[in-house]
């Protein structure tokens, strides 16, 4: 069974991505896989991800199996979910945890939200409802060392300025918090590959896979985030799961979580 995008889009605009989802959770039902968020198994997860060769030189990258059925979490959101609650202690905490959630993947902001000892700020530049308006280089409305934790997922490659970005994000971490700081990298490149004269939408397709891309990260990613004051700690989940887990639950061994600390 293939499902255009196009069907996928007009389901969306028709408000019925709810039945979808149950349909396409029905149609996956098995039990070789599992999803960590919302605990479905299925006999497959659905197909995700660009399919250019920028794409597939990324780590990661390319098209592949990655997608929940049932509540469409992305295997990078798993891999945060997994670790928010496997090795940090938030929900523990006494007190209020002040958290700021750039570009909110969905099943992440629920995932929050339900939790009584958090206080929740989503915002994205171009914000859905009920989100604040955010931009990453201007964070001038939020006190100096205000948030405990900092999630922001596969924003900074839209970025011209990441690297202001990273500073007014450290600046507004408290001191012993962590911010959750996700890019694409490359396989390949040692050294981050930007050129801001390529400004046709087009040719940064061509150039850094997407078509609002700015940038392709290389190696050096750790390096631009300890410029600005980040200690990082980086995390793969092989530390903790088995390959057959890994596999089980659709995560992706390759990838590493930037875990940056002020």
């Amino acid at each position: 069974m293939k499902i255009s995008k196009a069907t996928i889009g007009l389901v969306k605009k028709a408000g019925l991505k709810p039945v979808f989802n149950l349909i396409m959770a029905f149609f996956y039902f098995g039990h070789q896989y599992k999803c960590i968020i919302c605990g479905g198994t299925f006999r497959n997860f659905l197909p995700a991800g660009l399919d250019n060769e920028i794409a597939k030189s990324l780590i990661g990258g390319g098209r592949r199996r990655m997608t929940c059925p049932k509540c469409n979490s992305s295997d990078r959101e798993r891999l945060i979910y997994f670790y928010i609650q496997n090795k940090t202690n938030i929900f523990s905490e006494q007190g209020k945890i002040n958290l700021l959630h750039i570009a909110p993947e969905k099943n992440l902001r629920k995932f929050f939200q339900k939790r009584s000892n958090i206080k929740y700020i989503a915002g994205d530049l171009y914000p859905e409802k009920n989100d604040k308006k955010i931009d990453v280089t201007d964070l001038k409305e939020f006190k100096e060392n205000f948030f405990d934790v900092i999630i922001c997922s596969h924003v900074l490659e839209h970025v011209p300025d990441d690297l202001k970005a990273m500073r007014k994000l450290y600046g507004v971490l408290s001191p012993g918090g962590f911010a959750i700081l996700q890019v694409p990298i490359s396989k390949k490149l040692s050294k981050t590959y930007e050129d801001f004269s390529i400004v046709d939408p087009i040719e940064r397709e061509m150039a850094f896979g997407q078509r609002d891309h700015v940038r392709i990260y290389g190696k050096d990613y750790i390096d631009r985030l300890k410029s600005v004051g980040f200690k990082v700690i980086k995390y793969n989940i092989a530390k903790d799961l088995n390959r057959a887990e890994i596999e089980k639950y659709k995560l992706n061994p390759e990838e590493i979580l930037f875990v940056c600390q002020k």
